[in-house]
């Protein structure tokens, strides 16, 4: 049984080119990169028969599996990207560079600000591959978000399967999980 992992379309709206922003100008950026096309490209899928798609319902995957799968995809909430959000109100300017930052430290560290924690991020992402595996051995595409991709690398090496470290996936690009 092969699972392929692949990380959504690059998103057309970039990173704020504002070097210090506040957070609700983050906020804004985030919506927009939500709201965000998509360059479409093609896709390596390995030569592989793929029997099944699953997709994150966001949009921004959706459009990527519906190019690159023919067939009925598996759209599921389970594998919407892992909503963060700035820990801090206040109306002051930081660095860009440090959102992204703060925002994995506040969740990693389950603060309250994070509306979903780590534990749940893990049981959703269990409950994907259960499904997965109970499709009867069928070679199965994944296509979800950066993040929730290193949560299902983890459980798929967890259940058996080998297959490469992602570091930061890179969009549109097939990661081969086989079970050995």
């Amino acid at each position: 049984m092969k699972i392929g992992l692949v990380r959504h379309f690059k998103v057309t709206r970039g990173y704020p080119t504002e070097k210090w922003i506040t957070p609700s100008e983050f906020d804004q950026w985030m919506r927009e990169y939500e709201a965000s096309d998509v360059e479409e490209t093609e896709v390596d899928l390995g030569g592989i028969t793929w029997h099944q798609c699953y997709s994150s319902t966001v949009r921004r995957a959706e459009i990527t599996a519906e190019k690159i799968y023919n067939g009925e995809l598996i759209k599921t909430d389970e594998l919407r990207e892992i909503p963060v959000y700035p820990f801090f109100k206040r109306d002051i300017k930081i660095p860009m560079i440090l959102y992204p930052l703060c925002i994995r430290t506040a969740w990693f560290f389950n603060h309250k600000s994070q509306l979903e924690r780590r534990t749940d991020v893990e049981k959703r992402v269990s409950k994907v591959v259960d499904r997965i595996l109970e499709g009867n051995g069928e070679n199965t595409l994944v296509v979800s978000h950066g993040a929730l991709m290193m949560f299902m690398r983890k459980e798929l090496i967890r259940r058996g399967f080998k297959g490469p470290k992602l570091g930061r996936p890179q969009n549109a690009k097939l990661y081969l999980f086989e079970k050995i």
